[in-house]
């Protein structure tokens, strides 16, 4: 009974609305039959169109809908948009129309646009400007202009960091010969690419280097391939005579295990001495600076944080012992006498002496290659010794290096890396028996092959 007593209200309803909608509709019937007399041709071609988009949505309100369909409501909203959209794109008419326009049909074809002769864009007798079209870089000038706009350290760095690395050097120094007199340690002095114009993107690490004085008639130096570890990257330094100079007559014995000269048990010293006995705050505040000693790390690291730059410092201990370079950074695992064959000065003053003979880019090139193993998250452990062994292997093979060729180094050394990483082998150009891939894992070399291929036929994927 409700039920019916709603579909009985819904037509009354209805039936109201249709009279009222018929009134309507008589209405736009008189308007239509005198638009032509008021409003002209143009003006009723529009009322007409507005009249019967209105009659659409009116006949759309009043005829009943299907109850079933659930997208009933969508469709008529849909098509009211569609015939509101009507009146938005009909051509609204000039509110005085010319005399020359009503002989003109409704619909005239487009006309090109003639330019105005009273606006002048530019000047009579003005020359035309030509717009260029784009001119595809080449790879020796992509190289170019990677290398001086987007690998140079900023100025205020490169004068900064060495002069604050400088001023920690000397409170370590002086901390060092008051702490442990006994102990003849070198002057401390600064290493590593800033200082050597090898430095790319920032100065944000720099080395220090502590020399360790040792008596070479009281020690002398083991191969790594002649001991357990068959490395011939690692030395050991062996104590000897201690038949005519026992234990104790050299200041370095208390650093022994067994008979070898410990690099592990120096650095846990210095390690020590860095994280609890020296006043870095003090220091910081004397240098206007905050120094951290990291303290989780197994090298000797000191964290600066300037109002100019963040730089890291790595401590090294080094021994120069028969034409050596040894650093105290053994190995992980047991063994802990080990001292690592360094040939970083070795290589830049090859690389500058070649480049001196020749005019030639090695400089250029190794910075550019630099950049990229830097910033890119795969090949970050090939920068810096790997690289440079590979640019002088093929200096040795007679190659063009002056800048015009820089290009063409560029593609060889990609190639060369590839084929040393398939093999897994890249040998020292110093030591034949040193690969300078042993420390790196299967995985590690295979995703740096992978990226190198890729680079191969499109070297501008590393810029």
């Amino acid at each position: 009974m409700a039920a019916f007593w709603q579909q009985r209200g819904r037509r009354q309803e209805s039936g109201r609305l249709g009279s009222v909608l018929d009134g309507l509709g008589s209405v736009f019937d008189v308007l239509l039959a005198n638009a032509r007399l008021v409003l002209g041709v143009s003006g009723a071609a529009v009322l007409a169109i507005a009249t019967l988009a209105v009659k659409r949505l009116i006949d759309r309100a009043t005829s009943p809908r299907d109850e079933g369909d659930p997208k009933a409501e969508q469709k008529t909203l849909e098509e009211s948009w569609q015939d509101l959209a009507l009146i938005k794109t009909t051509p609204k008419s000039p509110k005085k129309q010319r005399r020359e326009d009503l002989s003109e049909p409704l619909l005239s074809p487009a006309r090109p646009l003639v330019p105005d002769p009273r606006v002048c864009s530019a000047p009579l007798g003005a020359p035309r400007l030509k717009s260029s079209p784009l001119r595809c870089l080449t790879l020796q000038e992509k190289l170019l202009s990677h290398h001086s706009s987007r690998l140079a350290v900023p100025e205020t760095q490169v004068s900064l960091v060495p002069q604050l690395a400088r001023s920690i050097s000397t409170q370590l120094q002086n901390f060092l010969r008051s702490k442990c007199p006994e102990l003849p340690f070198g002057r401390l002095f600064l290493s590593g690419a800033l200082l050597d114009g090898l430095e790319v993107l920032a100065a944000d690490h720099i080395n220090l280097m502590l020399p360790v004085v040792l008596d070479a008639g009281l020690w002398s130096l083991i191969p790594g391939e002649d001991t357990v570890v068959r490395n011939p990257q690692y030395w050991m330094i062996k104590r000897v005579d201690l038949g005519y100079f026992p234990r104790g007559s050299s200041p370095w014995d208390r650093f022994m295990v067994g008979r070898y000269l410990s690099s592990n048990v120096l650095n846990e010293t210095l390690h020590k001495m860095l994280v609890a006995s020296i006043n870095w705050p003090a220091i910081g505040g004397l240098l206007g600076c905050v120094i951290h000693p990291v303290v989780a790390s197994r090298d000797l690291k000191l964290e600066v944080k300037h109002d100019q730059v963040e730089l890291s410092i790595t401590l090294f201990p080094v021994v120069e012992m028969e034409d050596k370079v040894l650093l105290a950074v053994p190995p992980e695992g047991l063994v802990e006498n080990l001292w690592l064959e360094s040939f970083y000065r070795a290589e830049v003053s090859k690389v500058k002496e070649l480049d001196a003979g020749d005019s030639g880019a090695r400089q250029r090139c190794l910075r550019i290659l630099n950049g990229v193993c830097r910033s890119h998250p795969t090949l970050h452990k090939l920068g810096g010794s790997p690289v440079t062994h590979v640019i002088l292997h093929l200096s040795a093979t007679g190659s063009d290096w002056a800048e015009e060729s820089l290009a063409d180094r560029f593609q060889q050394v990609l190639e060369e890396l590839v084929a040393y990483l398939e093999k897994g082998v890249l040998p020292s150009y110093f030591n034949p028996k040193i690969n300078l891939f042993s420390e790196l894992l299967e995985e590690e070399i295979d995703e740096m092959g992978f990226v190198l291929y890729r680079a191969m036929s499109e070297p501008e994927l590393l810029l």
